[in-house]
């Protein structure tokens, strides 16, 4: 039978060299996925249709992801400018915000626990929440097939280079979280709109750039609606498939010839969550990602404590491979670049994301979100792409397997038990899922900017957004959604550019909240039962009216004082005459 993509070994050789990350985290190894999993590939065959489609999308995305992923060579390697766009904005956020991630990560403690805003500030998750949110949408097959792939291509010197740039992707975050709640809009029944869009927009027409801001914040509006459906919800639902009939025997498994059974059991659950809108995503996120990240964990300890003996060395290959590699790979340009390339492209930093999770946080202070979205790159690209490294490299499968990608991940995993690779394949279709959950919403915030936050076209996104998931899980169009995925990395064009312009309010934004914590202004919220905590963040009637009192008091007073002020002029005025 067919498989999933027919053309796999053609994507199999461009991802090799690099050129074609398809699209951010788990989707960046999409070819590789796909290649690895043959079997359960094999189980799609592709309708006439889906040829007929083939036939006249495939070249048009073909030429499309060359623009987008256009290629410099540099020494005899070819360096993704895309790659170089992201590489550099997160060099010069982290000096520029003076290294956040090495001098601001103790202050986020307490504000992920929730202990510095109130439950009866704007917005409608918990930070704790929200980071979930951002983390299922990152954590998954780029931390488990990506880094399986950029050892077998770059050797374990590339897995240092992941961890590197991990470090450099957690100001990017931070920027993008801060301003998503700066520029945010709350509507009148308490719901948030967020995002790059409005950073863009309302950012850059402070600055007195209006136009510009428009431009760039429908542009990159526009390229989110698009490419969050392959990148967030086709291939998710893909692969999840896949995954689970090549663990239920293949061919000869009862889901075999029922691939849209697995998408409607997925869209079904899809619904219970997306129609609930952002609060139950956040609900049901801040419970599966501990949960996921718990297994995954869990699971590669096993694989160290059984080749505990192994570590120091994989440590040295790491570190000795990172800048003395052997020249197969373009020396440590090309390892570098493997590095570099899987660590942004894992952690979508420099997307957006960050800021449309964010936005809807419960907080008063912008530059509380973004101490807390730091940690995303710190657990995505630096904890578990390492736990990963250190399962491939100790092992010694990366030198002996014929697998690549997720396959080898696989080896690494039945080196306990025939039977432990289940549980990894429960990681990855739980990680499938949480990204279609938070994807969707990125989606909806995109949308609801182009259409004036319509009820009724935000609707119609989530009944799509459901519909796709059962598309997706027997589709077997990888043009339609390489095409999706290029326009996914576009999305990093306006938005970096954004983030450049508005450095100095960010800068000011970032300084000033860790001066406020410094000098003991921003103290923990008092009593406790205010605070939003970690899930329980809604509050009471009568906080409510607590809440509403004091604001009063407080314009009350600012009103006092203005016409005090007012009077003192008219006095002084009078005198002058």
């Amino acid at each position: 039978m067919n498989s999933i993509i027919e053309n796999s070994d053609q994507i199999h050789d461009i991802a090799v060299l690099g050129s074609i990350p398809i699209n951010a985290d788990r989707m960046t190894t999409a070819s590789h996925a796909v290649a690895e999993t043959q079997a359960a590939a094999d189980i799609t065959a592709a309708s006439g249709i889906d040829q007929a489609i083939e036939s006249f999308v495939g070249p048009i995305a073909q030429a499309f992801s060359n623009v987008v992923f256009f290629e410099l060579s540099i020494g005899g390697v070819g360096i993704p400018l895309i790659v170089v766009w992201l590489m550099a904005a997160a060099v010069f956020l982290t000096v520029y915000l003076r290294f956040q991630p090495i001098r601001g990560l103790k202050y986020s403690i307490g504000i992920i626990r929730g202990r510095f805003t109130r439950k009866t500030d704007p917005g409608q998750v918990s930070s704790f929440q929200a980071l979930a949110t951002e983390l299922s949408g990152t954590v998954g097959l780029g931390n488990i097939a990506g880094v399986a792939v950029a050892i077998t291509v770059g050797g374990p010197g590339a897995a240092l280079w992941i961890i590197i740039f991990g470090f450099f992707a957690m100001t990017v975050k931070m920027a993008e979280a801060t301003l998503g709640v700066k520029y945010r809009k709350i509507q009148a029944d308490g719901t948030v709109s967020g995002g790059p869009m409005y950073y863009l927009r309302d950012g850059l027409a402070e600055i007195g750039r209006p136009k510009l801001g428009k431009f760039l914040a429908v542009f990159y509006a526009i390229a989110t609606v698009i490419g969050v459906i392959g990148a967030g919800n086709l291939f998710q639902a893909n692969q999840a498939a896949a995954i689970l009939v090549k663990a239920t025997g293949g061919d000869s498994s009862f889901l075999a010839d029922k691939l849209w059974l697995i998408g409607a059991v997925v869209a079904a659950l899809t619904a219970l969550v997306i129609l609930g809108g952002i609060k139950k995503i956040g609900q049901w996120t801040s419970k599966l990602t501990p949960m996921m990240a718990i297994l995954y964990f869990l699971s590669i300890l096993v694989i160290l404590v059984m080749n505990i003996g192994e570590i120091p060395h994989a440590f040295a290959l790491m570190f000795t491979g990172a800048f003395t590699p052997d020249g197969l790979t373009g020396g440590v340009i090309g390892v570098a670049i493997v590095g570099i390339q899987r660590a942004l492209f894992s952690n979508a930093a420099g997307i957006g994301s960050a800021a449309m999770a964010h936005a809807a946080s419960k907080t008063t202070k912008p530059a509380t979100e973004g101490f807390v979205a730091m940690w995303e790159p710190l657990i995505d690209s630096v904890i578990i792409c390492t736990l990963t490294s250190l399962a491939i490299i100790t092992t010694g499968l990366y030198g002996s397997s014929s697998e690549d990608g997720i396959g080898l991940t696989s080896e690494a995993f039945a080196t306990v038990a025939g039977w432990f690779p289940i549980l990894l394949t429960i990681c990855v279709v739980l990680f499938a899922f949480s990204t279609i959950l938070a994807y969707g919403y990125y989606g909806q915030q995109a949308l609801g900017y182009l259409t004036g936050n319509s009820k009724k076209a935000d609707k119609a996104y989530q009944i799509f957004w459901i519909l796709a998931v059962i598309v997706g899980a027997s589709m077997s169009l990888e043009s339609v959604i390489a095409f999706s995925d290029a326009i996914f990395f576009l999305m990093a064009f306006p938005n970096l550019l954004g983030l450049y312009f508005l450095s100095r309010i960010l800068r000011l934004e970032i300084l000033r909240l860790r001066k406020r914590i410094d000098v003991g202004v921003m103290r923990e919220i008092t009593p406790a039962e205010l605070q939003v905590g970690m899930g329980d963040h809604e509050p009471t009637a009568e906080q409510i009216k607590a809440a509403e009192a004091g604001r009063r008091r407080k314009r009350d007073k600012l009103r006092e004082v203005r016409d005090s002020l007012k009077a003192k002029k008219l006095e002084r005025a009078k005198r002058g005459d």
